[in-house]
């Protein structure tokens, strides 16, 4: 069983975590790198605080002390514009202070973040690809978690985006 914390960007504080909570159950995106039949509990979910990372202080720690093997900082932290010109510190504080893992991202980036991003070329200025890796790399899956299409949860049931990962 591995047992993780997510950390959600504070501009995203009142999200309900469905896309992240879908991609868990999926095994896309970030959570590719767990098996399929390997459990995933999530010990704590809590926003960053606001820049630059008022809870980093103590947020990690907590979920450290609820079994936390390993940190996962939420994908908003990179698709909210700007993207988190903080998202490095907080992945070495966490590393180097609290002694766990980070992995940058939760679910597969939808589509159209992805454009208007490219758009922007933010990305690119800010070095964020080597972040983005993961989150990018299957281009079924950005779409399939794209929520700005009419068919976002119908096609869901449809199209196993996963169906021959292990």
């Amino acid at each position: 069983m591995v047992r993780l914390g997510i950390i959600i960007c504070e501009r995203n504080r009142t999200c309900t975590g469905g896309k992240c909570f879908m991609s868990i159950k999926d095994r896309s995106g970030a959570f590719a790198r767990y098996p399929k039949d390997e459990p995933i509990e999530v010990v704590g979910w809590i926003t960053c605080g606001g820049c630059p990372g008022e809870r980093l202080e103590f947020g990690p720690a907590e979920m450290k002390k609820y079994g936390a093997e390993v940190i996962h900082l939420a994908s908003g932290f990179l698709a909210g514009y700007p993207p988190c010109p903080y998202i490095r510190d907080f992945i070495q504080y966490i590393e180097k202070y609290v002694d766990l893992p980070v992995v940058v991202g939760t679910h597969p980036m939808p589509k159209n973040y992805i454009d208007a991003h490219k758009a922007a070329g933010d990305w690119d200025r800010l070095n964020m690809q080597e972040l983005l890796e993961p989150l990018v790399s299957d281009q079924k899956a950005s779409l399939a978690y794209d929520s700005t299409r009419p068919d976002f949860l119908k096609s869901r049931k449809r199209c196993k985006i996963h169906k021959n990962r292990k």
